[in-house]
């Protein structure tokens, strides 16, 4: 090879390091943002990054986008390892036209995701965008379809997690809501489809960047975003905390670690943390953290629907996923949110094969006239559907009460979960006394000398007849009571009998999940 072909090859090299200048470059970093590349580095496993399609550049040359620098057109793709395990990647430079996607930086990350559903890894999206390219048109509006495409026959089949670094509005914010895992950035990212501006003009609503689309309001109202992250730093660490609980695709099981928490450690505190007053709440997440390995509880959606814990955890090494009512938020009730985050997050577990761990403490459905006239029973359906469905080893601890409809969709026997336990504090009932016996006494409650009184012995005498776990556990619908300490190594042992577990389900194309 000729010195001026490589010497070329090195100009070219240089240029995209350079992305786009040392100045916005430097205003990146005013901003408390990193670059693309720097991004990739602290994601990646130092010196695994392979760079693909560097040399692509904007495929339109019409409004002086022809006396533009776009280093690889405004995206660096490519492949890489994490912990060892190979992921594909794109990062969005928005030094470069903003980050702007036009029909090339499209076909970048479009051959990416095309890749990773070959390869069989988990694909990583770092979102810093200014949108649509607007100098190319239809091909760029067109270039956003190509993406929803295959994020959509990726899903189910490899984990796709999306980090929003910087901007992401308009049809931009429809490829992360289809991924499986949406990570903000506090105070620099936002997501909306349409900008304040917009909002000002039709609905006459003064709303700032950060109210509108920021981080905490996607993690605490709208439930857009799974994590939130303090900065850059912080948000791609966390990436590979979630990738080392994820196998590669749907095929693969689970990574096991080498266990370091004793498979049969047993603890004591748990036989006192369920109060003996039934309307005292307490903290499942204390409940979770004693029973998992080293007290460790990755929590998706922590700030959404916070009635109902979702997580990642490990039982002797393996990966599973947990799903817990919250009595320290609306005593555990199933609300509409909840409902809808305890479905969505079911069903990821489901698709990667990921064993579910649930532990109940549920007095039923959340009641109100906007839980109903907000379709609660079309959203509760929902994860009926998801535990239904699933076909993964289902697990199942009763704490404290489990009442009603809430009883059989939260994994229960008869939706082929395939080990139930109880524990002693356990309450399986229709209702709770109060509620029963104010409709099976309610002659007699109007008749009594003492109404209050009457309705008091009545009460305890149906707590202690019926309030536990036995009459269930009679019938087989539990497979044991157990005392609290022992639920980890209970929990251990069934996993390790079911990590194999094949349910054959009827030919179909797809169900009709009640959306």
């Amino acid at each position: 090879m000729s010195a001026d072909r490589l010497e070329e090859l090195r100009r070219r090299r240089e240029r995209l390091l350079a992305m786009g200048g040392p100045e916005r470059v430097r205003r990146q970093h005013e901003a408390g943002k990193l670059t693309a590349r720097e991004r990739l580095d602290l994601l990646l496993d130092p010196g695994s990054f392979v760079e693909l399609d560097p040399f692509v550049e904007p495929r339109s040359r019409e409004f002086g986008l022809d006396r533009v620098e776009a280093p690889a057109d405004g995206v660096v793709t490519g492949h890489g390892t994490i912990d060892g395990r190979p992921v594909h990647v794109f990062s969005q430079d928005f030094t470069v036209l903003g980050g702007s996607l036009g029909e090339g930086h499209a076909a970048k990350i479009c051959k990416v995701l095309d890749l990773a559903v070959r390869a069989g890894t988990p694909v990583v999206g770092l979102n810093d965008s200014g949108g649509a390219r607007i100098q190319e048109g239809v091909a760029s509006l067109g270039g956003y379809a190509e993406i929803f495409l295959r994020n959509t026959l990726a899903s189910g089949v490899i984990p796709q997690i999306s980090a929003i670094m910087g901007p992401c509005a308009g049809g931009a914010v429809y490829s992360p809501a289809i991924t499986d895992f949406t990570i903000m950035v506090r105070g620099g990212a936002y997501m909306f489809v349409t900008g304040p501006q917009v909002v000002r003009a039709v609905t006459r609503e003064d709303v700032s960047f950060e109210a509108l689309g920021g981080a905490d309001v996607h993690a605490e109202r709208s439930g857009v975003a799974h994590f939130v992250a303090a900065d850059d730093e912080e948000c791609l660490l966390l990436i590979r905390r979630l990738l080392g609980f994820l196998p590669p695709n749907n095929l693969d099981d689970p990574p096991r670690r080498p266990p370091g928490d004793d498979p049969g450690r047993e603890d004591p505190a748990l036989d006192e943390l369920v109060p003996d007053d039934p309307t005292r709440p307490y903290d499942m997440r204390e409940v979770i953290t004693r029973v998992v390995d080293d007290g460790e509880l990755l929590e998706v959606h922590a700030a959404y629907a916070r009635n109902l814990i979702v997580g990642f955890a490990r039982l002797h090494g393996r990966s599973v996923g947990v799903v817990a009512q919250q009595p320290a938020v609306l005593a555990g009730a199933l609300d509409i949110d909840a409902a809808v985050k305890g479905a969505r997050f079911v069903r990821f577990c489901d698709a990667f094969n990921l064993p579910l761990v649930t532990f109940v403490d549920v007095p039923g459905f959340l009641p109100g006239v906007a839980q109903e006239h907000g379709g609660i029973i079309r959203h509760g359906a929902k994860l009926l559907y998801a535990y239904c469905e699933a076909t993964v080893p289902k697990l199942t601890v009763i704490t404290r009460k489990a009442y009603g409809g809430a009883y059989d969709v939260m994994a229960s026997k008869h939706i082929r979960a395939d080990l139930n336990l109880a524990w002693p504090t356990a309450e399986i009932a229709v209702m709770g006394p109060e509620g029963a016996i104010d409709i099976i006494f309610r002659r007699e409650l109007a008749e009594a000398p003492d109404p209050e009184a009457r309705r008091r012995e009545l009460v305890a005498d149906y707590r202690a007849r019926f309030a536990h776990p036995y009459i269930a556990a009679a019938h087989g619908y539990i497979d044991d009571v157990i005392a609290p300490r022992e639920t980890r190594r209970r929990l251990i042992a069934a996993l390790e009998v079911l990590h194999r577990k094949r349910e054959p389900t009827p030919r179909r194309k797809h169900g009709n999940i009640p959306l």
